[in-house]
C-alpha cells in the first residue's frame, strides 16, 4: 500500500462508516468497533510498521494525511487511530529481547488494536512522569497504577504502559511495558462521558498488581522517558495537529454549506450572498486552516529530515494546532448562529471536539513553557 492508496482507503472509511454514524456515536459516547474493523481490513492499522512484519512501512506524511481525512468525518475515531499508531511504533521500537513479533504481525493483519496508557492523575499533564512504580519479583515485574485518559479503554487488545523503573531515582527514570487486555488486575475504572471526542472511550484504567513477563518489557529500565520523547511525542504532536486540521476543514465546509443553503426569503438571497461580514469570517477560517496545513507540512519535512529545529517544530505544531482548531470552530459557531447552537448542524460537535485537544497532554500551557525554554537555551527537564 502506497501513500495514495492509504489516503483513498481512509476516505472510503470516512465516507461509508464514520460520517453516517458520527452524530449518534457522539450522542451516546459509543466506541465505533465498526471503524476499527474497517481500518484493520484496509491495512491501515499497520501503516507505519516495517514490511518484515506485514506493515506498509509508510511515513509521517501519509500518517498525517490519513488522520486528517478520518478527522473530517469523526475526530473520535481519528484519535483512536492516532493512539493506536503511536503505540504500534513504540512496540516496533522495543528492545531486541522483547517478544512482540506476533503482536506486530497481528496489528499488520488488522487483528489487534493497541493504545497508550501514560497519563496519571498524580502527574496530570506531565504524561512523561508517572507516579506509579514497577516492582520486580524474580524475573517478572508487577505494575500497580491508576491511569487516566486511556483512549480505547476496554476495547484495545493491548496497552503500552509507563511506570517508574523499580530502581528509578527521579521522575523521568521510567520503563515502558506491553500489557495485554486479559491480564489479571487490569480493568476500566469507569465510563467515559467527556465534553468532546465522546466516542473514543478515553476512560481511566486501573492496574492492580499486573504481572508482566520480561519479553513484554519494551524498554530497558529507565529508558522509557527517551522513547516517550523521541518515538511517541513527535508522532503524537503530528497526529493531534492533523486531527485539528480535519476539524478545521470540516468546519469550513459545514459553514460554507450553511451560508449557501440558508436564505433570507424576504430578500431572495442566501446568507452568504447577503452578508459580507459572514463571508469575511469564512475567509478567515479558510486562511487559518490553510496556515495550519502548511505548518503540518513543515513538521513532516522536519520529521523526514531531522535537524536542530525539529523538536521545536514538534512542540510548536501541537500548540498552534490547538489554538487554530478552537478559533476556527468557534468562528463556525458564530457564523452559523442558531442552527449551530441548536445542534442542527455538525458544527457544535466539531467545536466540542476541538476543545478536547487543548487538554491533551502536553497541554498548550506546558508546550509554551517548553518552547520558551528552548528559545532561551534552558534544559526542558
Amino acid at each position: 500500500m502506497d501513500h495514495d492508496a492509504a489516503v483513498s482507503n481512509a476516505k472510503g472509511i470516512a465516507d461509508r462508516i464514520l460520517a453516517p454514524a458520527a452524530r449518534q456515536n457522539d450522542k451516546e459516547a459509543r466506541f465505533s468497533s465498526e471503524a476499527i474493523a474497517a481500518l484493520g481490513q484496509s491495512g491501515l492499522l499497520g501503516i507505519m510498521l516495517p514490511s518484515a512484519v506485514g506493515g506498509s512501512a509508510l511515513g509521517p506524511r501519509t500518517l498525517a494525511a490519513v488522520i486528517a481525512t478520518l478527522a473530517e468525518a469523526d475526530a473520535s475515531a481519528a484519535m483512536v487511530y492516532l493512539m493506536h499508531v503511536s503505540a504500534t511504533v513504540t512496540i516496533a521500537a522495543a528492545r531486541p529481547c522483547a517478544t512482540v513479533a506476533q503482536t506486530l504481525k497481528d496489528i499488520s493483519t488488522g487483528k489487534h488494536l493497541t493504545t497508550l496508557a501514560f497519563s496519571e492523575a498524580g502527574s496530570r499533564s506531565h504524561f512523561w512522569a508517572p507516579v506509579s512504580r514497577a516492582k520486580r519479583n524474580a524475573a517478572n515485574v508487577h505494575l500497580t497504577a491508576k491511569k487516566s485518559w486511556v483512549t480505547s479503554a476496554g476495547y484495545a487488545q493491548s496497552y503500552v504502559v509507563s511506570a517508574l523503573a523499580p530502581e528509578g531515582k527521579g521522575p523521568t527514570d521510567t520503563t515502558l511495558y506491553l500489557v495485554a487486555s486479559g491480564t489479571p488486575g487490569l480493568s476500566v475504572a469507569g465510563p467515559w462521558d467527556g465534553l468532546g471526542m465522546r466516542a473514543n472511550a478515553s476512560a481511566p484504567m486501573i492496574l492492580e498488581d499486573c504481572e508482566v513477563a520480561p519479553g513484554l518489557q519494551l524498554t530497558d529500565d529507565g529508558v522509557g522517558f527517551k522513547a516517550m520523547l523521541e518515538v511517541v511525542l513527535p508522532l503524537f504532536s503530528l497526529g493531534t495537529s492533523a486531527v485539528a486540521l480535519g476539524l478545521c476543514r470540516a468546519a469550513v465546509a459545514g459553514t460554507a454549506a450553511h451560508l449557501n443553503g440558508a436564505r433570507f426569503e424576504h430578500l431572495g438571497q442566501t446568507l452568504g450572498e447577503s452578508l459580507p461580514t459572514l463571508r469575511a469570517q469564512l475567509a478567515s477560517m479558510q486562511i487559518d486552516t490553510d496556515g495550519l496545513a502548511a505548518r503540518i507540512d513543515d513538521l513532516v519535512d522536519h520529521l523526514e529530515r531531522p535537524r536542530e529545529t525539529t523538536m521545536l517544530r514538534v512542540l510548536e505544531c501541537k500548540a498552534a494546532a490547538g489554538d487554530v482548531a478552537i478559533a476556527v470552530t468557534s468562528a463556525a459557531m458564530r457564523v452559523c448562529g442558531g442552527a449551530a447552537f441548536s445542534k442542527h448542524l455538525a458544527i457544535e460537535r466539531l467545536f466540542r471536539d476541538a476543545h478536547a485537544g487543548a487538554v491533551m497532554a502536553p497541554t498548550g500551557d506546558v508546550l509554551r513553557d517548553f518552547i520558551g525554554k528552548a528559545i532561551l537555551g534552558i534544559p526542558l527537564f
